[in-house]
């Protein structure tokens, strides 16, 4: 028994106003019925969300019963008559439990199914879950006879019924049937009407999780869906650069973002604000993560989708990238027992990855490390990791002081984002703790300045900072494909390289491949620009210095440039003259 009604329930999860469940209860007094079909007839609910919402009310799985297949052994648990009379669908059995799916786990029927059921079964124990109504009739329709082509039906995928989030991809293709080429089937008149309850059509399921899938099986990083008047635009980052994919049809757009909002278990009826949501998904044997966010545009919501790869996370310091200099800096750092750590670079740069592999490195059971991220990207094992929720009063600052009375050994701080925040974060590295964190800066000396601007007193910043870290990715040469080329005139000037200085020395490019899909790079490697505060740079800081004389003295003090190094990785033959370019800026 539900222990509160369906209006109470999607009043508190903020689906549904007072005022509309007053006008649906008046629909429901004059036509009778449920209320649940008064809320979709009235267009504040799709057939799927409140049917999600009937399993959350009843305490069951929500399934999708148009994904995957039904093993044949278990259709034969219940015969076509019962299957058919009482409009349930067996779904799968474990340890003597049969699984049966039905569109309304409050239906009496169900108990006359159950009676009939144990009658012919006394020793089989049943479980229930739901699914919408339409999906129901459709796997009635497919496994036990009859109209066959219902749009609940068919997709591509299989799907596993423990939540609405845990959504599993076969890894296939994408369907041609379905998707179109750049400019091509796009166009769709301006206005088009749009029914919500296309999410559950299955050619709409089955581009979204081709969508998924081919992203993860091309190595994606960020999965973009951009709106415009026509069409709908697909890409792919994949090492950093924005890949353009075929287009899907415009009439299934719409269908998509809500679909996409589904699962993420978003609000699908709100549309004007921007929303973030997560799913949680199986790719080829892989659990991936979705971190999902929509943004309100003038031709519809734009998603962008980020791809988060447990399997994939780099934890080995040594792979990451560093030359051996910068490495023994930077490990020398990480091992004091207090001070600050500061990385800065723009999002998707690998701070995170490289945080991430410095708590592995230091994580043992005689430490106590706890973290604090907007939001948790992986998970630690070992590590007390807290997600920053600003509803909750969980702040970057109000969350670092709780975190300081837990009495821990290493701070990692997810992004300094204020002058409070770069206080206490100080303080806690002036008071025995080593602090790891990041913010948003150019380069490494740049990083200094922003601490003072935000207010923090330079005799502090110069006392407690350990190293400054700034991370860019640049990529990889196509092994595949890799030709010797050589350098031009004018490139070496822009980067004010000597010809005499790099005699010997042999330069390629990727010529492009079905490796690295025609692109000639295929992966990228971190550059990083380290600058210890020594004695002699603690000193500058000390004095104000502007931040060309905090540079100068940092590089007299061993620095090297994002430049520099990315020369470097030039020279060793691992990149291109038109990454240092387009990743470094000139000095």
């Amino acid at each position: 028994m539900a222990s509160k009604t369906l209006g109470q329930l999607l009043i508190e999860e903020g689906i549904l106003t007072q005022e509309q469940l007053s006008q649906a209860e008046a629909q429901q007094a004059s036509t009778g019925g449920k209320i649940g079909p008064a809320l979709v007839q009235m267009g504040v609910l799709t057939e799927e969300s409140l049917h999600y919402f009937l399993a959350l009310q009843y305490g069951v799985d929500f399934v999708d019963l148009g994904q995957g297949e039904i093993p044949p052994e278990v259709l034969k648990s219940i015969s076509k008559d019962l299957a058919l009379r009482y409009q349930v669908v067996p779904f799968s059995r474990t340890n003597g439990t049969l699984t049966v799916a039905s569109a309304d786990p409050a239906d009496p029927n169900l108990l006359r199914f159950q009676e009939d059921y144990r009658s012919l079964e006394p020793k089989s124990e049943l479980a229930y879950v739901v699914s919408t109504e339409s999906a129901v009739k459709a796997a009635l329709a497919r496994y036990y006879g009859g109209d066959s082509t219902s749009k609940a039906g068919g997709a591509a995928a299989e799907l596993s019924h423990n939540s609405m989030q845990d959504i599993v991809l076969a890894g296939q293709a994408m369907d041609p049937a379905l998707m179109g080429q750049p400019g091509g089937e796009a166009a769709a008149p301006v206005g088009e009407e749009f029914d919500e309850n296309a999410v559950n059509d299955a050619p709409v399921i089955r581009l979204v999780n081709s969508i998924i899938s081919q992203a993860v099986a091309k190595r994606a990083s960020d999965i973009h869906l951009n709106p415009f008047e026509r069409n709908m635009v697909v890409r792919y980052r994949i090492d950093g650069t924005l890949q353009p994919q075929p287009e899907p049809p415009a009439r299934y757009r719409r269908a998509m973002v809500a679909r996409i909002k589904v699962m993420g278990k978003m609000d699908i009826l709100e549309k004007r604000k921007a929303q973030d949501g997560r799913i949680k998904i199986k790719v080829q044997g892989k659990v991936i993560d979705l971190r999902v966010s929509t943004l309100p545009s003038i031709y519809g919501e734009n998603v962008v989708m980020r791809i988060l790869d447990q399997e994939s996370l780099q934890l080995d310091m040594n792979k990451l990238g560093f030359e051996s200099a910068e490495l023994a800096k930077y490990t020398d750092a990480i091992q004091q027992p207090y001070g600050m750590i500061l990385h800065t670079g723009p999002t998707g740069s690998g701070k995170t990855t490289t945080l991430y592999s410095a708590l592995s490195t230091l994580n043992n059971p005689a430490k106590n490390l706890m973290t604090i991220e907007d939001p948790v990207e992986y998970q630690l094992p070992g590590v007390i990791q807290t997600q920053v929720n600003p509803d909750a009063d969980l702040t970057f600052a109000n969350v670092l002081r709780a975190n300081l009375r837990q009495d821990p050994n290493i701070i990692m701080l997810g992004e300094i984002r204020d002058g409070e925040t770069a206080e206490i974060a100080i303080k806690a590295a002036l008071t025995g703790h080593l602090v790891l964190s990041t913010l948003h800066t150019n380069d490494a000396p740049s990083t200094v300045m922003r601490l003072i601007d935000m207010g923090v007193d330079p005799i502090d910043v110069g006392s407690s900072l350990l190293i400054v870290v700034a991370q860019r990715l640049i990529k990889r040469i196509c092994t595949q494909c890799k030709q010797p080329v050589e350098p031009q005139a004018e490139d070496l000037d822009r980067v004010m390289i000597d010809p005499k200085s790099i005699e010997g020395v042999t330069f390629y490019r990727g010529a492009g491949c079905s490796n690295c899909n025609g692109t000639g790079y295929r992966g990228r490697i971190a550059l990083y620009e380290i600058m210890r505060v020594t004695p002699a740079v603690a000193e500058s800081i000390f004095r104000r210095d502007d931040l060309n004389q905090l540079t100068e003295v940092a590089l007299s003090e061993g620095m090297q440039t994002l430049r520099m190094l990315a020369i470097n990785k030039w020279k060793a033959g691992i990149t291109t003259m038109e990454e240092i370019l387009r990743v470094t800026a000139a000095e």
